[in-house]
């Protein structure tokens, strides 16, 4: 018996799968997790959504191998034409997406919600109150450390008053 060549090798397993890159959208930075049934995970589907989205192939195996460890995942999807269609193929998958994408933050609507007077503000989050006076009225933007902060002062502002508080014993 011969040994096949490794073009015939290739050849019975057939036509390799192409993949339709979608052809434009928006980079997007993503969270990638598995869903609640690791049973209903399909991970070759996942990869693919991802690849669509100009995912590398390396890339979004190693995302799907962790998310199915258990790890949440943060990749960059560098074409996503809506984050919605790309959520709905993972979730048909079993994954779950979330955005990562940084939000504006009114740093007024924000303490006012939160009935604080600037200086009260500024001392009970460790702020300086230049920075969030220069942030209300528009003189600049916080900087990425600082739009994450204000992120967790926006969502839990007991928890980010209770992590800064140091008990007096």
């Amino acid at each position: 018996m011969m040994k096949s060549s490794l073009r015939e090798k290739f050849a019975r397993l057939g036509p390799a799968q192409d993949i339709d890159l979608v052809p434009f959208g928006s980079r997007e930075i993503v969270s990638l997790s598995l869903g609640p049934d690791i049973r209903l995970a399909k991970t070759v589907g996942a990869v693919l959504a991802l690849r669509k989205r100009h995912v590398s192939m390396l890339k979004a195996k190693r995302a799907v191998e962790a998310a199915l460890e258990g790890k949440s995942v943060a990749l960059v999807a560098p074409m996503v034409e809506e984050l919605g269609k790309l959520a709905a193929e993972l979730r048909e998958c079993g994954f779950i997406l979330s955005s990562l994408a940084e939000k504006p933050i009114d740093v007024r609507q924000l303490r006012e919600r939160l009935q604080m007077t600037q200086e009260e503000f500024a001392l009970r989050f460790g702020l300086e109150i230049d920075a969030v006076r220069n942030w209300e009225y528009g003189r600049r933007a916080p900087d990425r450390a600082a739009k994450s902060y204000l992120t967790v002062i926006d969502r839990d502002p007991e928890g980010a008053k209770a992590a800064l508080a140091s008990p007096i014993l």
